[in-house]
């Protein structure tokens, strides 16, 4: 579905103090705020009542009915960010996409000049990232030079922390930037909802017979980038590669039929589900890619319920949880988190939507 051309770029603009940006997150993981936000149609995204209750993440423990689906995203975030140095000694950055199909990968970098076909950035001990190609979309192929991609990664490699975070990984990000049931590596950046999941929650969503369900989806930079073209439609989503399990297609097909509904841990969650879904909410299992860019107007198909942090101004994220919950209601969240001195964006805290 195309976006709803009776909605604007600045419908979805606000302003946010800086100290309100999370540069770290709280001292124990689980220990973030949530704000219940609740919608006037229960499902569809129309115009919500302004309902909010101030909460703590763990209340989700309570939130979460027996017969409910919460569906994880259990992708990890590479060591995808190398600083390494021109031939000149002049800096140079380059950031890992995804594996390209000809053994190379998909990279972005900055300068631009620095990654012009055939031209090396070194990024170790005679180790060397090398331009193939210049795609059309800007982003480069490169391949590594005296190393592999694994190792470089391993030896040489960040991990690449929003921009918005104003300072270099530590040891404590290691940890912290990663989510308590990471499994594969495949993202640039961490599904930030699932950050404030602790293993005890876990246990306790099970313990009172809420289902877990996985999926993947690799988080790529466009996650990043804010929309620029007045007109929504104009808009190019970056695709982003997904995989959903037989198992948990069949569980949520069950878990429907017995009435309960979808809970997604993150828009990571929400655009996999949506894109694999069929006439009626049928999930396809399989991989695939996605470049669904959800907007007001958009019918969900599969996700009853969504759990999410607070995003950027003019985000494809940010339209996508005004498309859940309605776009007054989210305005009017946004204001309350900001009154109440929410923390704000992947460090900060988080708001459910039911």
């Amino acid at each position: 579905m195309s976006p709803d051309r009776r909605s604007s770029l600045s419908d979805f603009d606000y302003d946010l103090p800086a100290e309100l940006i999370a540069q770290r997150p709280p001292a124990r993981r689980g220990d973030s705020r949530l704000l219940l936000v609740r919608r006037a149609d229960g499902r569809t995204g129309g115009r919500a009542e302004e309902a909010f209750e101030d909460r703590v993440f763990p209340d989700l423990a309570t939130l979460i009915p027996s017969s409910d689906l919460l569906v994880l995203n259990t992708t990890r975030v590479r060591h995808a960010r190398f600083i390494g140095t021109r031939p000149s000694g002049a800096p140079a950055e380059v950031l890992l996409i995804h594996p390209a199909p000809n053994g190379g990968w998909v990279a972005l970098g900055k300068p631009g000049s620095a990654l012009r076909p055939g031209k090396r950035v070194r990024i170790g001990p005679d180790a060397f990232v090398e331009t193939v190609e210049v795609l059309e979309d800007g982003n480069r192929v490169i391949r590594f030079v005296g190393t592999t991609a694994e190792e470089a990664m391993q030896r040489f490699g960040r991990l690449p922390l929003p921009p918005y975070i104003t300072r270099e990984p530590d040891q404590s990000d290691e940890d912290r930037y990663q989510t308590v049931f990471a499994d594969r590596e495949g993202s640039v950046a961490a599904p930030t909802a699932g950050l404030h999941f602790t293993p005890q929650l876990l246990v306790a969503l099970g313990e009172r017979g809420v289902r877990l369900g996985t999926l993947e989806l690799e988080v790529g930079p466009g996650t990043f980038k804010p929309v620029e073209t007045e007109i929504l439609s104009d808009h190019v989503m970056h695709p982003e590669r997904y995989q959903i399990s037989a198992d948990l297609a069949e569980g949520i097909g069950a878990t429907r039929a017995l009435g309960g509904k979808i809970w997604a841990a993150g828009t990571t969650v929400v655009r996999a589900l949506e894109s694999a879904a069929e006439k009626g909410g049928k999930v396809r299992a399989g991989a695939d890619e996605t470049r669904l860019f959800i907007t007001p107007g958009y019918r969900f198909k599969v996700v009853d319920r969504l759990i999410t942090n607070f995003h950027l101004p003019r985000s494809t994220l940010l339209m996508l949880v005004s498309a859940f919950a309605g776009a007054e209601t989210v305005r009017t969240a946004y204001r309350h988190a900001i009154e109440e001195r929410y923390r704000f964006y992947s460090y900060g805290d988080a708001m459910v939507v039911i």
